[in-house]
């Protein structure tokens, strides 16, 4: 259920917004439910506007049917499947991240979630010469890490400037800035980014729970409403852009103490591959670098499966077919 907001569909104004709620119209639902021509008369609204803002928001959240021979031809042709920069990674994945799709992480506060983000954010502006879009949720981007994360991969001082270039960094530390962004983002930054050198292939948000976890739970329906907005905004995203998503999740326990990822049961449907991120205790140790990684949710490989990795030791791909198979690069 999408909630009316300026900024979702021109024309839909704040004082077109305040006339519709005079009459308790609140969602895309209630509006596209009602009769236009007796909507225009109760909210003193052109009726000709009624007509243009009903066509997009049935345009923009609408389902039309595809066929499946159509699905598969897209496959092959706009596909693509990035590089985490790690071996590992890339092997639970299935050969990395997958454009299209939302890709999600999980796990514990130092578990590695924002150091494997920082790794694709720089492995594809290096290697692929695409841009990315960084949406920073709780003020954990480091810029040094990035570049140190450059150096590993090239001395050349040029092109790790280049690289960083092409890492577009937003920040949002409030849901509603973060809708905001999205909405930016996919009205006009994937095409300003175009024009400026390289296509965008994927977008990152760490973390999605870190402005959607306080406004869920009980009975704030707001908070599960802006949830799916959220999760509509980076469908769309992926979807009608052929990007790579990335989010990050926190954890929670359930009943039998299991790790499972945060934000709900609504929430589990919307990453079409999910990985669990966990340190490993050694004895002796106290804050080892290696992790395990666990696919805890794919529709490509079998789940469960699990794949170590060190955060100090970002290593590429020796052979860059290896590390990053593609179905065709759009």
């Amino acid at each position: 259920m999408v909630v009316l907001r300026e900024g979702i569909c021109p024309g839909l104004t704040e004082d077109f917004i305040n006339a519709l709620h005079s009459e308790d119209i609140k969602t895309v639902e209630d509006f596209v439910s009602c009769n236009p021509e007796e909507l225009a008369q109760k909210c003193s609204l052109s009726y000709k506007a009624l007509v243009v803002v009903r066509r997009v928001l049935l345009a923009q959240y609408t389902a039309f049917p595809v066929s499946g021979a159509d699905l598969y031809q897209e496959l092959l042709s706009s596909t693509a499947i990035l590089s985490t920069g790690s071996p590992s990674l890339d092997k639970l994945l299935d050969s990395g991240l997958y454009t299209g799709e939302i890709t999600e992480l999980t796990g514990s506060p130092g578990s590695g979630k924002t150091q494997v983000c920082f790794s694709v954010a720089v492995n594809i502006p290096h290697r692929l010469k695409q841009c990315v879009f960084y949406i920073d949720t709780k003020g954990g981007m480091c810029a040094n890490r990035l570049l140190q994360m450059l150096q590993t991969r090239t001395s050349n001082m040029e092109e790790q400037m280049e690289a960083l270039q092409k890492i577009k960094v937003f920040r949002a530390f409030d849901v509603f800035s973060l809708l905001a962004c999205l909405q930016h983002i996919r009205f006009n930054g994937l095409q300003q980014a175009s024009v400026g050198g390289g296509s965008v292939k994927a977008v990152m948000v760490d973390s999605v729970s870190a402005v959607l976890s306080s406004m869920l739970g009980g009975k704030q329906n707001e908070g599960m409403s802006l949830l799916m907005q959220v999760a509509g905004e980076l469908k769309m995203i992926a979807k009608d852009f052929n990007i790579a998503v990335l989010v990050t999740n926190h954890v929670t326990q359930d009943g039998n103490g299991c790790l499972k990822a945060g934000l709900g049961l609504s929430w589990s449907h919307v990453p079409r591959t999910r990985v669990l991120l966990q340190r490993v205790e050694k004895p002796g140790v106290s804050s080892s670098s290696l992790r395990t990684a666990t696919l805890t949710k794919s529709s490509r490989q079998p789940c469960h499966l699990v794949e170590e990795f060190d955060l100090c030791n970002w290593s590429e791909e020796r052979n860059s077919e290896s590390g990053k198979r593609k179905l065709e690069s759009s």
